[in-house]
């Protein structure tokens, strides 16, 4: 098949270009770096079926692309992190619904075959059940989340309107090598690592008693191959159900990694779900789909990861981002 991939060069996009690329299709990642890595993309670079455009989705055209038709196309591209997007909500609409628009726009003109857009499960908001099935209201308490949401939402309106065969799907907390290391409020599982590595306290931001359920992300790209393969126009869960709180988490790392580490605890400057578990019913029965690498192989393979990094890799997590991000 013919792939595009947009935020190729981030965590997730990376993984899943490289699943593309072991299954023989060829792809043509963009990303426009602000946050992606090239790094990322070196294995795939090395592939002569793999092609890499430095673009931001919002400027991109037909023309850019040196491609007549595309069989499948995932829209990955967009801003995270919660708190950042309460500070600059104008760039959040911009990347994360216009960016959207214009890659279904894309995508209608390059008659693919089908679309996938990485949603969000902070659309929920903070749900009234637990674990939380795709028919719960999205209530989201953020701009990051009504950015995805709407994103969503125009998805799935041009698979309405104009018969693009598209499918969203709700993310859980995703973690894994190359996962974010930067930041105090996001990508914990990152974060907690990285300032392992740097010998410097691990940041909790909440009393810790937060619960997460945390998907390995070649578990995650799996789910997203299977939902290609379906018919299936309607949002669909795809995370990890085993839960554990963050303090708990910070202490298997701290067991994994063979010696004491310091926690320091930080207020959350917006309200935030004291859950986040996916219900996966939806997925097992439509996709045969549910995670098969447990946390404690899915923590030692990231954590072998970051310990194969260079030193200036490993620069220390700016901590000052936290008191940057506060809400007044």
């Amino acid at each position: 098949m013919r792939c595009i991939v947009t935020g190729a060069a981030g965590f997730i996009g990376s993984h899943l270009v490289d699943a593309l690329l072991a299954e023989g299709h060829s792809v043509l990642g963009i990303d426009d770096l602000s946050t992606g890595r090239t790094k990322n993309l070196a294995a795939a670079s090395a592939n002569s079926a793999f092609q890499f455009l430095e673009k931001n989705i919002r400027d991109l055209s037909k023309g850019d692309l040196a491609l007549e038709s595309c069989d499948w196309f995932f829209h990955l591209a967009g801003r995270a992190d919660l708190v950042p997007s309460i500070v600059n909500p104008e760039d959040y609409f911009q990347v994360n619904v216009e960016g959207t628009f214009r890659a279904l726009q894309l995508a209608r003109e390059l008659g693919v075959k089908r679309f996938l857009y990485a949603a969000s499960s902070t659309c929920y908001g903070i749900p009234d059940t637990y674990p939380t099935p795709e028919s719960t209201p999205c209530k989201p308490e953020h701009p990051y989340a009504l950015t995805k949401l709407m994103g969503e939402e125009m998805v799935m309106h041009w698979h309405r309107v104009y018969q693009l065969p598209a499918v969203s799907l709700r993310l859980f907390n995703v973690y894994g090598p190359r996962s974010r290391t930067t930041g105090a409020y996001g990508a914990v599982f990152g974060v907690f690592l990285r300032q392992k590595l740097a010998g410097v306290p691990f940041t909790v931001v909440g009393d810790g008693s937060q619960t997460r359920s945390f998907c390995y992300v070649d578990d995650l790209v799996e789910g997203i191959v299977r939902l290609l393969h379906s018919d299936c126009p309607d949002p669909v869960n795809i995370g990890n159900p085993d839960e554990i709180t963050i303090g708990q988490f910070a202490e298997e790392i701290i067991k994994l990694t063979g010696t004491d580490q310091k926690v320091i605890y930080k207020d959350l400057p917006i309200d935030d779900p004291k859950q986040r578990q996916p219900d996966i019913t939806k997925a097992k029965a439509l996709l045969g789909w549910e995670p098969q690498i447990d946390r404690a192989e899915g923590l030692k393979r990231t954590y072998a990861y970051f310990k194969s990094l260079s030193s200036d890799e490993l620069r220390q997590t700016d901590h000052a981002n936290f008191d940057k991000y506060q809400i007044k």
